[in-house]
């Protein structure tokens, strides 16, 4: 499949048609296809992706300044943060399979790049640099509306998903909360672990990450769930 026809596909999935096509070929360009590829080191995502991390910044703050306008500065503060973390952003890219459209060097295929948030968090940020450049701050704040601040409620609940747990677990009174490995799948290089979150010894929730904290987030976020009757 060639790049142009993943970078139409990319295009209809997030609702906009790029004028300049290399923009968007440049955010989804991980390091390592250009090192291979020998293309300039300025043409991966990593330039958009500074770019992109001040606009996502600036859009959420305006978002979250008026849709709460009695929220003082510091809760602000934390609430964006927890927005535009890499857990946060991740999530995001998963829901877009992002991942997917990107370009990678052989080596960071094989070893599982496709899917590390740390890797499709950064590009979401690229993403959204290159709409900037490309249809100026009304294109990306669309997409960041549409795709990071949308059914909000539902994401904060899953990016806090361990620490609203655990809030739930104390106002219940004394249930040990713990988190149980089961087990590890995949090569060491791409593994996925599967963790069950348990309320006195009797599992509430299930997750699977490519790394514990992942997974336990995954689990927690089931076990809340749970505890709702959802």
């Amino acid at each position: 499949m060639t790049v142009e026809f993943r970078a139409e596909e990319l295009e209809q999935r997030i609702g906009y048609r790029f004028h300049d096509k290399s923009l968007l070929k440049q955010a989804m360009t991980h390091s390592s296809f250009a090192n291979e590829q020998k293309i300039n080191k300025l043409k991966d995502y990593e330039r958009l992706e500074f770019l992109g991390d001040a606009v996502l910044e600036l859009v959420s703050s305006d978002f979250l300044f008026h849709e709460n306008p009695q929220m003082p500065e510091g809760k602000l503060t934390k609430l964006r943060a927890s927005m535009v973390c890499e857990p946060a952003l991740a999530y995001c890219a998963r829901e877009l399979d992002l991942g997917e459209y990107m370009l990678f060097g052989r080596g960071e295929e094989a070893t599982g790049g496709r899917g590390r948030d740390s890797i499709t968090s950064d590009a979401m940020e690229a993403l959204i640099g290159a709409l900037y450049l490309d249809g100026g701050l009304e294109a990306a704040r669309d997409f960041i509306h549409r795709f990071v601040l949308s059914d909000l409620e539902n994401k904060i609940l899953f990016y806090d998903s361990k620490t609203v747990l655990q809030e739930m677990v104390q106002a219940k009174g004394a249930q040990a909360l713990a988190y149980e490995l089961k087990g590890e799948t995949g090569p060491d290089h791409n593994k996925e672990f599967l963790v069950d979150a348990k309320l006195d010894g009797r599992t509430v929730g299930s997750g699977r990450g490519h790394t514990k904290k992942a997974a336990e987030q995954q689990a927690a976020y089931e076990a809340i769930l749970y505890l709702r009757g959802r």
